[in-house]
């Protein structure tokens, strides 16, 4: 299966069971043009250009590296928060981001120190990082049409009818077909993909990015590979090294910093 007709499969799935539920449940899908512009540009970079340039990347990386590349999003969301949505740049988030950042750099050392720079390599890391900047771009529209008053499962709904879209058209541009593999493996992973991963998945993150901001709710692209890594433990024998397991300390340590709540200081005579 060619990887963008995978993407335009998953998201076009995704918008139809968003949809059916709205319509299920009362909510108007009606919105005028300008608001179907930044809905448009929430699909275009969180729900279809940062998912196959992250696929592509793939191709040339291990999913360690990707990992430690795509949770630099964290660090993109604090400057684009401050930058585009005059959000305060919180001293205790970056540090808490950055400490984040270097544990998953020390999870994935050895993956890092074999990283080879050569033309296939760097190709994989740029579109990554490309995939990575999109992701961020994606979240802080989102954070912008929910201040717009938009709601999330509607613009979800919307938004992923319009990044399968222009997924549909990126793969005719790339000559790929819109074959099917009937197995199975493949059709129970896009139903997974489709539902868990993309339906519920955003609907939460994008929520907890309302309701907490686009710098704090980023810090998950950090803490997404630790859950990974347990469950490679549990099902794959993974081999734990110290370098992994302080990685892991001070990806929680980072996620305390990250979340924890500013103190309040006392007046004397309060």
């Amino acid at each position: 299966m060619a990887p963008e007709a995978s993407v335009t499969y998953r998201f076009a799935l995704s918008a139809l069971i968003l949809v059916a539920f709205c319509l299920a449940s009362g909510r108007s899908l009606r919105f005028g043009a300008k608001e179907h512009g930044w809905i448009a540009i929430q699909g275009l970079f969180l729900f279809s250009t940062n998912y196959i340039l992250v696929y592509l990347s793939t191709q040339h990386l291990s999913s360690g590296l990707v990992a430690v590349a795509f949770s630099t999003v964290v660090v993109l969301n604090i400057l684009g928060s401050a930058v585009f949505l005059g959000t305060r740049v919180r001293p205790r988030v970056v540090s808490g981001a950055l400490l984040g950042i270097a544990g998953i750099g020390l999870v994935f050392w050895p993956e890092l120190q074999s990283f080879d720079l050569s033309r296939t390599g760097t190709q994989g890391l740029v579109l990554c990082l490309l995939g990575t900047l999109s992701a961020s771009i994606g979240m802080l529209t989102s954070a912008g049409n929910q201040r717009r008053g938009l709601p999330v499962i509607q613009t979800n709904a919307i938004g992923m009818a319009y990044g399968a879209a222009i997924m549909a058209g990126f793969t005719v541009l790339r000559g790929q077909t819109f074959g099917f593999d009937p197995s199975f493996a493949y059709t129970a992973s896009l139903l997974y993909l489709a539902v868990f991963a993309t339906v519920i998945a955003f609907w939460s993150h994008l929520t907890l990015l309302g309701r907490i901001g686009a710098d704090r709710a980023s810090y998950a692209a950090v803490l997404f590979p630790v859950i990974a890594l347990g469950l490679s433990t549990a099902f794959e024998e993974f081999m734990w090294t110290a370098s992994a397991g302080l990685g892991v300390a001070m990806v929680i340590a980072g996620n305390g910093l990250v979340l924890a709540r500013a103190s309040r200081r006392v007046r004397p005579g309060a």
